[in-house]
């Protein structure tokens, strides 16, 4: 089984008559647009490469020239499209940040062995993330993500293990 794309980006409209398009970018790397960039452009179910000729910021978005697209006319074709990259060209982390595609799906289990369940997702909230665990009975454990509950992370393995606080699963719902 391949994995699945990440989406970076969305084209919103056109930009002026020249072939650029504004995007919205969906990723916290703006830099990922860089000229030469190589990205997949997905619009319903068809999918094809491009390559960003030029990029410069314009607001909350990103204006960007891609190769090829030299008019109103062609770039008219595009907005509603989403601009994705391969799991393998994500803009690298530092030591000990994961993006939220690499964590799902992991097993959790306690320090102590005990299963918990599935990561299904990861909520960013503003003072920490939150790891959404389904466990047994389609029940939902909220485990906060920080360095005193999170003892490690096994990307290969696709498992993590988590210091509970005590009675966090006695409260859960």
């Amino acid at each position: 089984m391949t994995a699945a794309r990440i989406s970076v980006g969305k084209i919103v409209a056109t930009h002026g008559i020249r072939g650029e398009v504004k995007v919205e970018p969906w990723t916290d790397f703006p830099e990922r647009f860089r000229p030469g960039t190589r990205l997949l452009l997905q619009k319903g179910k068809a999918t094809g490469a491009v390559t960003v000729a030029a990029a410069r910021s314009h607001g909350r978005h990103l204006i960007l020239q891609l190769a090829g697209i030299n008019d109103l006319e062609q770039a008219a074709t595009l907005p509603g499209s989403v601009l994705q990259v391969e799991p393998w060209e994500v803009e690298p982390l530092p030591e000990g940040h994961y993006y939220i595609f690499q964590l799902a799906g992991s097993r959790v289990y306690t320090t102590g062995g005990q299963f918990l369940g599935t990561l299904l997702d990861v909520l960013t909230t503003g003072a920490n993330d939150v790891y959404v665990v389904r466990g047994a009975g389609d029940k939902e454990i909220l485990i906060p993500a920080l360095k005193e509950v999170v003892a490690a992370i096994d990307l290969a393995r696709k498992e993590i293990r988590v210091a509970l606080p005590p009675g966090l699963l006695d409260q859960e719902g």
